[in-house]
């Protein structure tokens, strides 16, 4: 390994040392609560299947709750095929009363990147005191907001985690508000108005169910979605990832869409090497990824040497990676999407890309290019960002639009 490689390695493990913690056990009792019924029972998507207490500590030692009662839930969705499925997550109400006008809103939040492996699930990271978003949740708890956080499809339920499929983790999203609507206990306005937010994979999230509401869910009263760093082009960032410090990242999108599409056959492609990193990465959280697979170059995992990237532009691989992209669809609600000039995770050219095919086709965007350097440079940078400009929507104030200026 290069000096400099193993210079950034080292940075990247001590900038990652909180969240490698997640890699821990899942906290008692809660083991059997993520195995769903089987068959599950009949309803709606968003309706809830169970639930339960639970507590959101804000440090490992547990000596920090986040100001709000917290439940974990488990409830349906629908999958990419339009297959019904069991997605967890958690509801949390906040301690302090909302003093704004109407309703308490409801923020639907996507987290960013956990890991593919069922003990990286938000809502065991939530209750270990280990989740990395904590303090953006417990901005939006201090501000009054209910929030629930998804699991996503296969994240902490069996099967692999849908990572970066558009049309499950906004499915995900968009049911969990539904969810958090529908459980008394959590005593949320069931008719409210809400939001979406996410960064990095919960920006392609947020982005998504933004795109898909009008109609998976036109019953919801969306007043806007923030969508930080977008993976709206799954091949322009595949390009940036491969042979990345954060390769493993292109690894946990391998697994999920060798799952989601079994007709693929990834596996078919990939030498020895290939097929173990595939398997080791089912059960990876975003810590393992990063330390075990940097700087790995995937025309080392296939079997004819090429890159994985050069075959995401044939067929049968570059339909299902287009049915991934984001922007084809107009919002109706105001979005705001913030990406750093000089991302070196998720490419800047592709959010932006995104952001200007929402605007050709007519919604109200407010896209924000951030100088602050790197992807978590960006996200860090984002967060006032978003605290503004969703307390501005949430305030019912105009949505400002700066389409044509990016």
């Amino acid at each position: 390994m290069r000096p400099h490689h193993r210079r950034l390695t080292a940075l990247l493990v001590s900038i990652i040392g909180l969240l490698s913690l997640t890699v821990g056990a899942a906290p008692a009792g809660a083991t059997d609560f993520y195995l769903p019924p089987s068959p599950l029972p009949a309803g709606d998507n968003g309706d809830i299947i169970r639930h339960e207490p639970t507590r959101f500590f804000l440090d490992p030692a547990k000596l920090v709750a986040a100001p709000a009662s917290a439940r974990r839930i488990m409830y349906r969705s629908t999958d990419t095929h339009g297959e019904p499925v069991a997605v967890t997550g958690t509801v949390l109400t906040p301690t302090v009363p909302w003093t704004g006008a109407g309703e308490r809103p409801i923020i639907g939040y996507a987290a960013g990147t956990q890991g593919v492996g069922d003990r990286c699930a938000p809502s065991k990271a939530m209750a270990m005191g280990t989740e990395y978003e904590g303090p953006f949740l417990s901005g939006l708890l201090a501000r009054g907001y209910g929030v629930v956080v998804t699991d996503y499809e296969g994240l902490g339920t069996p099967g692999v985690h849908t990572y970066v499929n558009r049309k499950a983790e906004a499915h995900a999203v968009l049911d969990a508000i539904r969810a958090a609507q529908r459980l008394p206990e959590a005593a949320l306005p069931d008719a409210g108005p809400v939001a979406i937010a996410g960064y990095s994979q919960g920006g392609g999230a947020s982005a998504a169910a933004a795109e898909l509401q009008p109609a998976y869910a036109p019953e919801l009263k969306l007043k806007g979605a923030y969508a930080g760093a977008p993976p709206a082009d799954l091949a322009a960032v595949a390009g940036r990832l491969d042979g990345h410090s954060a390769v493993g990242f292109l690894l946990f999108a391998v697994a999920s869409m060798n799952d989601a599409y079994p007709e693929l056959d990834i596996a078919a492609v990939l030498n020895d090497r290939g097929r173990g990193l595939q398997e080791q990465v089912e059960n990876e959280c975003t810590a393992d990824a990063l330390v075990n697979h940097a700087f790995t170059r995937t025309r080392d995992l296939t079997r004819d040497g090429r890159p994985i990237t050069a075959y995401l532009g044939e067929e049968p691989y570059a339909s299902v990676v287009e049915q991934q992209r984001i922007g084809t669809l107009a919002p109706q609600a105001p979005v705001l999407v913030t990406h750093s000039a000089t991302d070196d995770i998720v490419p800047y050219a592709q959010g932006r890309a995104m952001a200007r095919a929402w605007c050709a086709d007519g919604a109200t965007v407010r896209f924000r290019t951030l100088a602050t350097p790197s992807h978590v440079g960006g996200y860090a940078a984002s967060v006032p960002i978003a605290f503004a400009w969703l307390e501005g929507r949430i305030q019912g104030l105009p949505a400002p639009s700066n389409c044509g200026t990016f």
